[in-house]
């Protein structure tokens, strides 16, 4: 019963990733704690250059916080866009990264099109071969946080 209760503690009540170019990706989690309040952690997570493994660094981030930090984030964001680097293309990405989702979607559903639909009707119809047919997509298993095939 404690283990059960260890690991609920740690569970996300809710999630969310942003994806940020081919090595790192940032998780956005809100936990709660024994005393039913909210905190929310923020993770960056970098593929090591040799490949073994994530390099991992957490911020918690408690309510009493959360207003005087998105003001801080949003100034030092705004500062760099309009007095360090104003020229700078802030778009560039999320471009780049909606033209990728949107060739994923059409590889998807282009394999979906693709595949058998129906295994049963080929043994029935005479088929020798009788496993069953395996549909291959470009799809990115969204549990993953890897993202080998984003090529920016």
């Amino acid at each position: 019963m404690d283990k059960e209760h260890n690991a609920k503690k740690f569970e996300s009540v809710y999630s969310n990733r942003v994806r940020a170019g081919r090595r790192r990706t940032y998780f956005f989690d809100v936990k709660q704690t024994k005393g039913e309040d909210y905190y929310i952690t923020l993770t960056e997570s970098t593929k090591r250059f040799d490949g073994e493994g994530y390099e991992r660094h957490k911020i918690f981030l408690y309510k009493e916080d959360f207003n005087r930090f998105l003001q801080g984030l949003q100034e030092t964001i705004d500062h760099v866009k309009s007095e360090l680097m104003p020229e700078y293309d802030y778009e560039e990405y999320s471009r780049k990264n909606q033209e990728w989702e949107e060739k994923r979607e059409k590889e998807r559903v282009a394999s979906l099109a693709a595949a058998p639909t129906d295994v049963t009707s080929e043994v029935e119809n005479g088929s020798t071969d009788a496993s069953p047919a395996v549909e291959q997509t470009s799809e990115v298993d969204e549990s993953t946080d890897t993202e080998e095939d984003i090529s920016w």
